[in-house]
């Protein structure tokens, strides 16, 4: 995964994906800074997946806050965000003829059987029984 913004310094030979939601309702700031010569900064929105590449050995600190106050309300090892990046593994299924598991989709709607005559629209949409009010009432 190429990551545009903030490159990992060194190449990024043994890098892990990472994905870190921010399940609370308010806004959070990530931010990775224990790795020398590197420094990652993202805004996450309440209910945003935030997917990242750090070393192993990055920590993930969560700020979180109002207005103009940050808090540090925790810190993650990068290692427990790990997303399985198995991207060989994959290679290796299709060879095999196995499918991929994003391809595994859900059947594709079947059309609806064409209709031999048509339809009064009152049959599509039963009517209810209206109640007229006088005006002004």
């Amino acid at each position: 995964m190429a990551q545009i913004l903030d490159p990992l310094p060194g190449g990024a030979r043994n890098a892990l994906l990472c994905c870190y939601v921010n399940a609370t309702s308010h806004i959070q700031i990530a931010r990775i800074t224990n790795i020398a010569n590197w420094y990652f900064e993202r805004v996450v929105f309440p209910g945003q997946r935030l997917v990242f590449e750090a070393y192993s050995e990055a920590l993930l600190e969560i700020h979180s806050g109002m207005m103009a106050s940050a808090i540090l309300s925790d810190t993650i090892p990068c290692d427990r965000l790990r997303i399985n990046d198995d991207e060989d593994e994959e290679e290796e299924d299709v060879g095999k003829g196995l499918s991929h598991p994003l391809a595994e989709r859900a059947e594709a709607p079947k059309p609806a059987a064409a209709l031999s005559s048509p339809t009064p629209i009152g049959a599509l949409f039963p009517q209810k029984e209206s109640v007229l009010l006088p005006v002004g009432v």
